[in-house]
């Protein structure tokens, strides 16, 4: 079977698996997926990573959606691979794979803090950081904010020049809290150059933000 067959069916478990879920996490819903499978692609054609192996780990990478505040989180990348494994081989995916693809769902997670050890993974984990800064990352860091009731910013010291970042209380903070880091975690030489513009491109947002409020 070719691969874009098996997408197929890996594109209607995963919105089978969004259906029935408790949780509603709207930074993390099939669009999400979508980019993150669409960065993996690329950065696996300059990697020279194993498709077989990066395309259902970037679509089945968040099949168990575990809310950011929840005491559950770092659990949420194990799940996941859990998940997906035991739906790959309902549908026969190859078995050679499994145990690579696993790996590179659990190691996506930024909170799992599980070292990649295979370039498949290194892929999947920068796909999924890239989604989270940029134009998208920002828009999604205020989505998540919204949802937990944050503030904007902290009107006393909006960039927390003075003060350590609470991303718990306000959505600017978690630009400094995480969103900043990422550039430095990224581990494939392609993720880490768009990481960089995208980094600038935040880092121009605040300096924007800055400029309204006063």
């Amino acid at each position: 079977m070719l691969l874009k067959d098996w997408q197929i069916q890996f594109e209607l478990f995963l919105k089978a698996q969004m259906a029935a879920s408790a949780v509603n996490d709207a930074a993390h819903d099939q669009a999400h997926i979508q980019r993150v499978v669409k960065s993996a692609i690329q950065l696996a054609e300059y990697e020279n990573a194993d498709l077989n192996v990066v395309i259902p780990a970037a679509w089945l990478h968040d099949c168990v959606v575990v809310l950011k505040d929840s005491a559950q989180r770092s659990l949420a990348s194990r799940l996941a691979a859990e998940t997906a494994v035991s739906f790959l081989q309902t549908i026969n995916y190859p078995d050679h794979y499994l145990d690579d693809i696993a790996h590179a769902i659990e190691a996506h997670s930024f909170s799992a803090g599980i070292p990649t050890r295979t370039i498949e993974a290194k892929v999947v984990q920068d796909a999924d950081r890239l989604d989270a800064i940029g134009a998208i990352g920002i828009a999604r860091c205020f989505m998540v904010g919204t949802a937990m009731g944050t503030s904007i910013y902290n009107e006393d010291d909006p960039f927390c020049i003075e003060r350590q970042p609470d991303d718990r209380r306000y959505s600017v903070d978690h630009f400094y809290a995480k969103l900043f880091t990422l550039v430095d975690t990224m581990k494939t030489e392609a993720g880490r150059a768009e990481a960089k513009r995208r980094t600038v491109f935040m880092q121009e947002f605040l300096a924007q933000l800055g400029t309204e409020i006063g």
